[in-house]
């Protein structure tokens, strides 16, 4: 099964780093400090955007995640994930979207179910965005821990918003980014594409539930805001290329 070998390959990996974990430690602190932390994005945590020349009745759309769906990076939530892809989306379905956004910077999956979800309004949505997997690959969570959390994630959600159409974003893309050094920077992009393999397998037999695997290639310029949060283009150009891939693999 694809979930013992994932797991038995991030436990081997943590046996042979632990004499050098100190070191490592330190130089993850220190590019912290370096990175420094954007604040998150600012403005009204609902509005509605309508992309599609049409007057009808809004569709639903719930973000709800990490500090992408906080919007670091961005003035506001318009110009952020949130609403970037909800500008998507409204051409996409040809009505306008009603969005409402639920974010926190430093949430993991399991944070996520304890602090974000009792946030959210016990009402039907039609669509939910969620963006997870980057405080879980930070945090060293294991194979099986993301998986267990992500599946309870995904159940309480579908419960308390009767089952949207949902749609994950692609775990981090750290081999990408310019601020994270080596070779810590080498560490976590190997759990990162580890995470996004699993939620993959996850996903695949669920209904009405689609994930966008990490991308081949990312248009770095003008991506980043600071090395590793997307800038406003950064959002722009994520959102669009989430959108595309959803439309073209998946029937929602």
């Amino acid at each position: 099964m694809s979930l013992d070998r994932w797991q038995m390959k991030y436990l081997t990996a943590a046996v042979l780093l632990a004499p050098v974990s100190p070191a490592l430690y330190a130089q993850g602190l220190y590019a912290r400090w370096r990175i420094g932390v954007l604040p998150p994005a600012g403005g009204p945590n609902t509005g509605v955007i309508n992309d599609s020349s049409n007057d009808a009745e809004p569709v639903s759309l719930l973000v709800i995640g990490e500090s992408t769906v906080a919007g670091l990076g961005a003035r506001d939530h318009e110009r952020a994930l949130t609403g970037q892809f909800a500008r998507h989306l409204s051409r996409h379905v040809g009505r306008p979207v009603e969005w409402h956004v639920v974010g926190k910077s430093g949430v993991t999956t399991r944070r996520t179910i304890d602090e974000l979800l009792p946030q959210v309004p016990e009402r039907r949505f039609d669509y939910a965005l969620v963006g997870l997997g980057g405080n879980d690959v930070l945090k060293l969570s294991s194979p099986k821990k993301f998986r267990r959390d992500m599946t309870e994630f995904l159940g309480l959600l579908h419960e308390r918003t009767s089952r949207p159409v949902t749609f994950l974003s692609n775990c981090p893309m750290i081999g990408m980014s310019t601020s994270i050094p080596q070779p810590i920077k080498g560490i976590l992009w190997e759990l990162s594409k580890t995470h996004d393999a699993n939620v993959r397998e996850l996903t695949a037999g669920m209904e009405r539930v689609f994930y966008y695997p990490q991308p081949r290639e990312l248009k770095l310029e003008g991506f980043f805001a600071d090395g590793v949060h997307p800038s406003e283009k950064g959002y722009a150009d994520w959102a669009e290329a989430m959108m595309e891939y959803f439309a073209a693999n998946h029937e929602w």
